[in-house]
Formats: C-alpha cells, structure tokens, sequence
C-alpha cells in the first residue's frame, strides 16, 4: 500500500480492527483497500465476499508484481 500511495500521490494507512472485520487491509487515500494473493480468486471455495477495491500480488523470479484497478 506504501508503495501504491506514492505512484498515486495520496497518503495511506492499516485498517483499524473494527473495519479489517469487513475485509478492509487499509486505505489508499480514501479509497478501501484489500491485499490478496492474485490465486485468491481461483479459490471458489472460499465464501468471504469482499466489498472493496483488491490489490492482488504475485511472487515472480525477480521480485514481486503487483496489481490493482482504480
């Protein structure tokens, strides 16, 4: 998120208990944010709906790649 922020220009922070029990990691400016593994959503078993904007990674040979949509 430190990192997302910065390209973006806007400020960030961690989510607070009462907002990480919705699914939210943390903000990136004002916009809700949650961080998954990009496998996540092959994982059809999984019955958590999350309701925020994902950002999703994947380990690569030379480090770690990121993605997001907003």
């Amino acid at each position: 998120m430190k990192k997302l922020a910065s390209l973006k220009g806007q400020s960030y922070r961690l989510s607070k208990p009462e907002e990480e029990s919705r699914g939210i990691d943390g903000f990136v400016g004002d916009i809700p944010v949650s961080v998954k593994p990009a496998t996540y959503k092959t994982k059809s078993m999984l019955s958590e709906q999350i309701e925020v904007t994902m950002i999703s990674y994947e380990k690569v040979k030379d480090g770690i790649k990121v993605y997001y949509d907003f």
